[in-house]
């Protein structure tokens, strides 16, 4: 195992990897292979078909050299089938033999109690059922290939699911037989809109109502640096006096910062503004083929460590509170570690919504993420030099499609009904690119080896782990996040050794860290600090957790100014450079 403090060159990595490139010729033709198989992952949307492949051949074996195991398998789908017998006459959801899961909205039309709609729901409910249990618990299967499987599965029962159907969806047939058909007319007519829009043909009477810099993202502010990555915006205060430690948000790179932005009555950076705070915002390059070999670290280096030197000059030497989201707060983490070891003081605390530094447990994402995977994005990367956000996109919504693709067909296109695409659809749509080495290294040493956690990625000549961010920590975790899963995000507390505070919020990825104060239905859970003390399983962290109603911002704040300086507020920092008014250029960018 390599020692911590030393660093591999790239000439010796070369010369102990045996697929190393030694002349021109071999070169050019492993450059082919590369270029090919990009060609060919561009077929198969990114997705590699051998990784699929290996999941069904695992699972297919081990089930095949299980005879008992099949035995019991079809004993329970006998059992099933006498269970909806015997079951067919309870209408009312609460009597069904099969229940949907707390969280499955496809059958809670009271139309699904009527006969003989309540029948095919149970029996799609019993082979989902019989599904899971079929994919669960069977001997030599790894771990792996069998949740591939069981996702697989799930998907293409998913699919063919009575709601997704007008003939078998009782909602579409009594709206068709109360219209006269007029919802499939309106929904011919949703279809060839959102085709045209896909195409860029928008009418300017469509032209949408959420824009970046009119309607959205519209807090005032000046950008007052910029490099080829990131421009760094530098919000106007709304108090007279403010607080000496600014706050440095670092937004995920994978999406536009505006999410934190993104109406003034839902804008986490006015919220915070008001509160007496200087606030800054990374605003992210949508990179090009031209930053193709932009890494991972450059981030790090140039992008959080950049920003950090000039929102420090500008408060006067004062330390920052760095908040980070999603992928942002796992960068932020990694640059507080470095600066642990180098006992650089200058982040007076983090702040981690929806951000993960263990990805052991990284939620349903993790079934996309394998050797055969991985080498086909880089070989899809290797042509265009950038993965379009779309790809990723993609692999959001089919782990999410009853609700991002076959609700919305069945809404639009069946029932004709016109939805108001809200600002969070906007941002949602406005998507971004990655460098390929960025994601290449992103992948291999976050996700696949999950460096991080083992004190194995290498920053500045040194290999960094969790334990080496020394500053105070606020941990933001969502209950219903399929991206970065809560207790993905809780397990900071197990490898950190400083004071750290979690708080589990309600809603997912996006919706849990927009939720100012007054949020209809907003809640979060409290519990005992997980740092500083023996590792409490997350599980029973929440079962001692108390509920709170209402937005966790305040209670963030309270976390924040408890760990502020001396509480002698300042007046607030004239820009010492304005290049543009915010929200500035590179938000701007397609």
């Amino acid at each position: 195992m390599r020692s911590r403090g030393t660093v591999r060159t790239a000439e010796a990595d070369k010369e102990s990897d045996p697929c190393a490139q030694n002349d021109a010729t071999e070169e050019l033709l492993r450059d082919l292979d590369r270029r090919l198989r990009g060609r060919f992952a561009h077929l198969t949307g990114g997705q590699s078909p051998w990784a699929a492949l290996q999941a069904w051949e695992d699972w297919l074996f081990h089930l095949s050299v299980s005879p008992a195991r099949q035995i019991e398998l079809w004993w329970r789908w006998y059992g099933a089938m006498q269970t909806l017998s015997a079951g067919a006459q309870a209408n009312e959801q609460k009597d069904w033999a099969f229940k949907p899961e707390p969280g499955d909205r496809r059958f809670r039309s009271p139309a699904w109690s009527r006969s003989p709609y309540h029948v095919l729901a149970q029996s799609h409910l019993a082979a989902e059922a019989q599904w899971q249990a079929a994919t669960s618990c069977l001997r030599g299967v790894a771990e792996h290939h069998a949740r591939r499987v069981s996702f697989m599965g799930s998907s293409i029962l998913n699919a063919v699911a009575p709601v997704n159907y007008p003939w078998t969806n009782p909602d579409v047939l009594d709206e068709t037989l109360a219209s006269g058909g007029q919802n499939f007319i309106k929904g011919m007519a949703n279809l060839w809109k959102d085709i045209a829009a896909q195409g860029g043909h928008v009418r300017p009477e469509d032209r949408p109502l959420w824009r970046v810099g009119e309607t959205m993202a519209i807090s005032e502010g000046h950008v007052v640096y910029r490099n080829d990555l990131f421009e760094l915006i530098q919000y106007a205060p709304l108090t007279e006096m403010v607080h000496p430690e600014p706050v440095l948000i670092v937004p995920a790179w994978i999406m536009k910062y505006y999410i934190l932005d993104i109406t003034p009555e839902d804008s986490f950076v006015r919220w915070l503004v008001s509160q007496g705070f200087t606030v800054y915002m990374i605003s992210w390059k949508n990179p090009g083929a031209e930053q193709r070999d932009t890494g991972f670290d450059d981030y790090r280096r140039y992008g959080v460590m950049k920003a950090l030197d000039v929102v420090h000059k500008a408060s006067g030497g004062a330390p920052v509170h760095g908040v980070g989201y999603c992928l942002g707060g796992t960068i932020l983490s990694i640059t507080a570690a470095a600066m642990g070891r180098r006992r650089d003081s200058r982040f007076a605390s983090l702040t981690l919504l929806a951000a993960q530094t263990d990805f052991r447990e990284a939620g349903e994402l993790l079934l996309f993420i394998d050797e055969s995977q991985v080498a086909l994005l880089e070989d899809m990367m290797h042509i265009e030099g950038t993965l379009d956000a779309r790809n990723m996109a993609g692999a959001f919504s089919i782990l999410r499609a009853h609700e991002l693709v076959y609700s919305r067909i069945v809404d639009r296109y069946m029932l004709g009904r016109e939805s108001e695409r809200g600002p969070l659809d906007a941002w949602l749509a406005d998507t971004t690119r990655m460098p390929a080495r960025m994601q290449s290294e992103y992948l291999r040493q976050l996700f696949m080896e999950n460096s991080f956690t083992h004190g194995e990625l290498p920053v500045d000549g040194e290999f960094v782990a969790v334990k080496d961010i020394r500053v105070p920590v606020f941990a933001l975790g969502a209950e219903r996040d399929h991206i970065a899963p809560w207790r993905s995000v809780y397990r900071i507390g197990l490898h950190g050794n400083v004071e750290t505070t979690f708080v589990l919020t309600g809603g997912g990825h996006n919706t849990s860290v927009v939720s100012p104060p007054g949020k209809a239905g907003a809640y979060f859970y409290t519990g005992a600090p997980i740092g500083e003390m023996d590792y409490i399983e997350p599980d029973a962290w929440l079962s001692q957790a108390v509920r709170k109603e209402g937005s966790w911002w305040p209670e963030w704040l309270v976390w924040l100014k408890a760990r502020a300086g001396s509480g002698t507020s300042i007046h607030p920092p004239e820009p010492s450079e304005i290049l543009e008014s915010a929200p500035g250029t590179y938000v701007l960018e397609g």
